[in-house]
């Protein structure tokens, strides 16, 4: 009977959902945990067979970290944000191109979902800029320097109907962050910004940000302190707080432009621990952060 109480608990949330385009976001440090990435593989499996369009967009950031210190080849980092220059750009494609996107396709196979793997490059999906070297101010010397990303691009435009053609047909796009401008040099996007991007243009009706972390913390050391719904305005006010501090601001601002940019609601979870993203979809309870404008 409990299992027949679940059932009929999620069955609203699968009508509500069936027919909708849903963006699921998967970190590296997601994607690189076997067993998690096979729960979530379960989990695309559920919303595709219930009649959910899914587009997946990832990263790959800690697998090509490891790459690069196999090589002998040392990560370099500026504000949080990855220097990739020749040798790092070739590391970035044999990684998100080639291992990252493999392994997502495979436990998605397993679970009989036809999956495509893509970057940006194909079907001009993410047509990029190489960003301009720019002033930095290195917090902990207080010194001023230009710094150069090397092959880093930032978005141009974005043409998202090979996807649709895709998610049309039955197949689950896997799309990695690797973009090019126009004359074909290939560029390497920061993968939230990229998700960002493609669930406003998709018209996207849940932006799913699956994560290492449980999602937004009033207290990051304190594991209740979880917070399940929170909106725009509210973010800001626990920015300035300092309760919402660290590399969670860019993801959480990710959040908000895609907010503005017309997509209904945006979930932060952890995409590691099992059934997340079925239990935030179909429980009244959830299982992570759901963040919308508050406009009612």
């Amino acid at each position: 009977m409990k299992k027949v109480e679940i059932l009929m608990q999620a069955m609203p949330y699968i009508r509500r959902h069936r027919g909708k385009t849903f963006l699921v976001k998967l970190g590296g440090a997601v994607a690189d945990e076997k067993a998690g990435m096979a729960s979530m593989a379960q989990d695309l499996a559920l919303l595709v067979n219930v009649g959910i369009r899914v587009c997946v967009v990832h990263g790959g950031g800690p697998q090509a970290t490891q790459l690069a210190e196999r090589l002998g080849h040392k990560a370099e980092f500026i504000d949080g944000r990855r220097v990739t220059d020749e040798a790092m750009l070739e590391i970035a494609k044999m990684t998100f191109a080639g291992k990252v996107s493999l392994d997502i396709l495979g436990a998605l196979r397993v679970e009989g979902l036809k999956a495509v793997g893509l970057s940006g490059v194909a079907g001009d999906i993410i047509h990029a800029k190489r960003r301009e070297p720019a002033a930095y101010k290195d917090p902990a010397t207080g010194e001023t320097r230009i710094v150069d990303m090397g092959h880093v691009g930032d978005i141009v435009a974005v043409d998202t109907k090979l996807l649709s053609v895709l998610m049309d047909s039955g197949f689950v796009p896997v799309v990695n962050s690797l973009g090019a401008d126009e004359k074909g040099n290939v560029l390497n996007i920061n993968a939230d910004t990229v998700a960002t991007r493609l669930a406003i243009d998709l018209k996207a009706d849940k932006f799913l940000f699956m994560t290492d972390i449980d999602g937004v913390m009033r207290d990051k050391n304190d594991p209740k302190s979880l917070i399940s719904s929170i909106t725009a305005a509210e973010i800001e006010t626990e920015i300035a707080a300092g309760r919402i501090a660290g590399g969670m601001i860019p993801k959480v601002k990710s959040c908000v432009d895609a907010l503005k940019g017309g997509v209904q609601r945006v979930h932060i979870l952890n995409g590691n621990k099992e059934h997340t993203l079925l239990l935030e979809l179909f429980t009244k309870r959830g299982a992570g952060t759901l963040i919308t404008l508050g406009d009612g």
